[in-house]
């Protein structure tokens, strides 16, 4: 089953990195988040990658051109120009580079994309989020409910404390850290897709508008409830807290 990655979009929330290079490069721990998104479908033996490129493609394309080279120890000699690598690293993929445009909404971005995927299934997420999520059980799941499209849906750490306020005199009666079973179930990508996902796509409309809505409205939809870890990187602050699952030898997602 090849794995569809949205990898296009201009990451305007963490424009502080977006402006150098695009959002699913911006490393985690020395790696693209991009990086570790494909290792984790590795991981569960999904190798074959089509990424939906846009702004800044190129970036996304050189990084895969020159993958044993970023990945690898070299020695270089530069009298005789000749290069050496050392135990050259390399990963199972087959990584399909697609220019989807630097504008195109992302139901327009997967019609681009239809040739690569066929008339088969297909495994789709952000190329920005990093999960647990077990793909062999979604991929179950999926069969076992027989419609165009499965989400995974996750609950997000809680970012704010929540608190009880007396009406009388404002008094704050208790403060608490927001825990999971008070947060609403989001969609956290890691979809799957059968063919028929064409016939809801538009042009010019976002996945997670009316595409959506037309399959939930058609019962064509149904969510994988995932209670593990999902986190997606939005923000500076997002990518700080990746940061420091990953350098706590202990992130969650890091499966391999």
């Amino acid at each position: 089953m090849k794995v569809v990655i949205l990898a296009g979009g201009m990451g305007t929330r963490i424009s502080e990195e977006s402006h150098l290079r695009p959002k699913p490069m911006i490393e985690i721990g020395g790696y693209p988040i991009l990086w570790h998104i494909m290792k984790i479908y590795s991981y569960y033996g999904f190798n074959d990658f089509i990424i939906c490129c846009g702004y800044k493609g190129h970036m996304i394309k050189e990084y895969f051109m020159d993958y044993y080279m970023h990945a690898s120890d070299v020695t270089i000699d530069l009298k005789d120009n000749t290069v050496v690598v050392h135990e050259n690293v390399s990963e199972p993929w087959k990584v399909t580079l697609v220019n989807t445009g630097l504008h195109t909404p992302t139901a327009g971005r997967i019609l681009k994309i239809k040739k690569y995927v066929q008339d088969e299934p297909f495994m789709l997420t952000y190329g920005d989020g990093v999960s647990d999520v077990n793909l062999i059980d979604l991929v179950k799941f999926h069969k076992n409910h027989g419609k165009v499209a499965t989400i995974t849906a996750a609950k997000p750490t809680g970012r704010w404390g929540v608190i009880q306020i007396d009406d009388e005199e404002n008094l704050v009666s208790s403060f608490k850290e927001k825990d999971k079973e008070e947060q609403a179930w989001v969609n956290a990508g890691f979809a799957i897709f059968n063919k028929e996902i064409f016939q809801y796509l538009e042009e010019d409309k976002m996945l997670e508008t009316t595409p959506y809505e037309k399959l939930s409205l058609a019962g064509e939809m149904v969510a994988y409830r995932h209670n593990g870890f999902w986190a997606p990187m939005d923000t500076v602050r997002d990518r700080a807290f990746l940061e420091e699952q990953w350098a706590s030898e202990q992130a969650p997602w890091k499966l391999w």
